[in-house]
């Protein structure tokens, strides 16, 4: 039987490799029956072998009659993308032919790539692949826990942030996984990127785990998963996080001592806020460290009605905190001219204790109807003066009185 008179390539010389570029078994086969034919050749160009060009291309059928050669080497790295043939078909998801690489004895499932020092793992498990990770998890010399030194990124870590909810369910499996490795760059946990990237499906797994960490703060501003759902409005994470009784709803982080609520306050986040009053050990009335404004303060101020009644509704809320410029809730809402919430806070909070009907709701004040409505905006400074200034001298007459007698 005549070979086809393949003409070289741009590359280099070998006619195995135009064969295999081509998917052309047979002729593949006749060439390396010769005895002047090396199959460990590598193109002038990219530094890839007949190997690695099968493997890049899919071409199982290629792959299969060179890895009978024992003169072939399945570890070699190509120098475009510095990677192994194994590394490449786990990238490319070609999983036939990785598991026509692992029937090797001397492949080398931990090598890390010449340039981006990744392993076969970790390669498949950010890309998604189901099948090529459950191919490499069989394997007992496997470390599945491998960091890449770029990124200082576990396999767990890449498909948690990619959202791939199957790779994550294959590596939970593994006992030898740490689900609490903190990556380098801010110490978050694969828990706090997935909740703060609204992978439900992924939080809910990692929470399966009896040695799951679920409260573990980042590094670099004290944030917690719980926060980082909550600042995104993941709703459905903050439910599933705050059903946990080793979970702090109160946890402020480090910049400007903000709890959770603080911030669904402020950004109206419904849904969020009410998850967070439902805890018995929320703490409505914390006053972040750099504004000194409480979550009822932040809510008046931007104007959020629905998370104002919310809050209202807290057995255990202060309305009567005052801010850095010594203003409730009531009177920034006065100043600012948000209607809605001036009549919400005007009107008396429901009693709270057993037995005892909530009062009937009172209409508006015409005092505070002509502060919104009628006065301008030096009337709204002249309303504030009256608000603040109004208890301010009962209280100094009241002195007066105790100590002088009448005027």
């Amino acid at each position: 039987m005549e070979l086809p008179a393949y003409p070289k390539t741009e590359c280099g010389s070998a006619q195995l490799l135009r064969a295999t570029e081509q998917e052309d078994e047979r002729a593949a086969k006749l060439l390396l029956e010769q005895q002047n034919i090396d199959p460990s050749v590598a193109d002038t160009k990219y530094g890839q072998t007949a190997l690695f060009w099968a493997v890049e291309h899919g071409h199982g059928g290629v792959v299969k009659l060179l890895l009978q050669r024992d003169d072939i080497d399945p570890n070699t790295s190509d120098t475009e993308y510095g990677q192994t043939p194994l590394e490449r078909a786990a990238l490319l998801g070609h999983d036939g032919i990785v598991k026509l690489l692992l029937g090797r004895e001397d492949i080398n499932l931990n090598i890390r790539g010449a340039k981006s020092h990744w392993t076969p793992l970790g390669w498949a498990a950010r890309a998604g692949h189901e099948r090529v990770v459950q191919l490499l998890l069989q394997r007992e010399d496997l470390n599945p826990d491998t960091v890449d030194p770029k990124h200082g990124l576990q396999p767990l870590h890449w498909a948690v942030q990619k959202g791939h909810e199957g790779v994550v369910r294959l590596l939970l499996d593994r006992a030898d996984i740490d689900p609490n490795t903190p990556d380098p760059k801010c110490g978050g946990t694969p828990l706090y990127w997935a909740a703060q990237l609204g992978h439900e499906g992924v939080v809910k797994l990692l929470l399966e785990r009896d040695d799951i960490s679920p409260d573990t703060a980042d590094t670099q501003y004290n944030l917690t998963p719980l926060w980082r759902a909550a600042e995104n409005g993941h709703e459905g994470i903050v439910k599933l996080l705050l059903e946990r009784d080793d979970i702090n709803p109160n946890t402020t982080e480090t910049e400007c001592g903000r709890t959770p609520l603080s911030w669904a306050a402020e950004q109206g986040l419904e849904g969020v806020v009410k998850l967070l009053l439902e805890r018995d050990d929320i703490n409505p009335n914390t006053l972040d460290t750099a504004y000194r404004l409480t979550p009822l303060l932040w809510a008046a101020e931007r104007g959020h009605e629905g998370v104002v009644k919310l809050l209202l509704e807290h057995r255990d809320l202060d309305p009567e905190i005052r801010g850095p410029t010594g203003l409730t809730a009531l009177e920034v809402a006065v100043f600012l001219k948000h209607a809605g919430i001036v009549q919400i806070l005007s009107q008396p909070k429901p009693s709270i204790r057993p037995g005892h009907p909530a009062p009937k709701l009172s209409e508006p004040h015409p005092f505070l109807d002509f502060c919104i409505e009628g006065a301008g905006f030096l009337g709204g400074y002249f309303c504030v003066l009256i608000l603040v200034a109004f208890p301010i001298g009962i209280v100094l007459i009241g002195i007066h009185f105790s100590r002088w007698g009448p005027l």
